[in-house]
């Protein structure tokens, strides 16, 4: 997932995105400590794409006040 895919999307749908990623992230997490994690790079790239999510939200909220 880049930036440019989540400019696409409105808010709500971002929103939706966060809530799937951080869900996500709650599994690998549950995957991690019971020891049956495939692939440990995709906490990473979880942890991140929930940062961009983040930053667009925000960004948008920023332009609807202005």
């Amino acid at each position: 997932m880049n930036a440019t895919e989540l400019r696409d999307k409105t808010p709500d749908q971002l929103r939706d995105e966060l809530t799937n990623l951080k869900k996500e992230s709650f599994n690998l997490r549950f995957q991690q400590a019971t020891g049956a994690m495939e692939n440990t790079a995709r906490m990473r790239q979880v942890r991140r794409d929930i940062a961009r999510v983040k930053t667009m939200l925000n960004e948008k909220a920023q332009a609807a006040a202005q």
